[in-house]
């Protein structure tokens, strides 16, 4: 599959898989001057990048693991979704879960971009759904009390 992307600032760098057996694209900071993040503390990191991701496909946008074990840098909505129809430049929000202040250096590599299929689904009103042995029961429902 082919992604067209275009750079938004000439320091862009596009998203690329660091290994072959890689399932995220690295997307990097697109910012001119390091940006520091208090504890606790969020921003939308630009990535100074838009991209052309084609009709039944989205982005997926995921927390780097290292710097989560690292750094405590985190997203606040992992993950995010890049629409099919998004032409505008991609954005990272993140967030200081570590009790330092992290500093992100321009072009740093922030977070990951899985493509994944879409499947669109077709809702249809009813007036009554077919039971199952969970019911409605959520929120640590199908663990509770069992022992394996």
């Amino acid at each position: 599959m082919e992604i067209r992307i275009k750079k938004l600032r000439e320091q862009a760098i596009a998203p690329c898989y660091m290994t072959e057996g890689a399932a995220g694209m690295d997307l990097h900071a697109g910012i001119d001057t390091p940006l520091r993040l208090a504890p606790g503390e969020r921003a939308l990191v630009p990535t100074g990048i838009a991209m052309a991701i084609p009709v039944g496909f989205e982005g997926q946008v995921r927390p780097r693991s290292g710097l989560a074990l690292r750094k405590g840098l985190s997203m606040v909505n992992a993950p995010g979704t890049i629409d099919a129809d998004y032409r505008g430049e991609l954005g990272v929000i993140l967030i200081n879960h570590g009790a330092d202040a992290i500093v992100i250096e321009p072009g740093e590599r922030i977070a990951q971009l899985v493509i994944a299929a879409v499947q669109r689904a077709a809702l249809t009103v009813v007036d009554d759904l077919d039971e199952t042995g969970r019911g409605a029961g959520g929120f640590g429902h199908t663990g509770a009390g069992r022992r394996g």
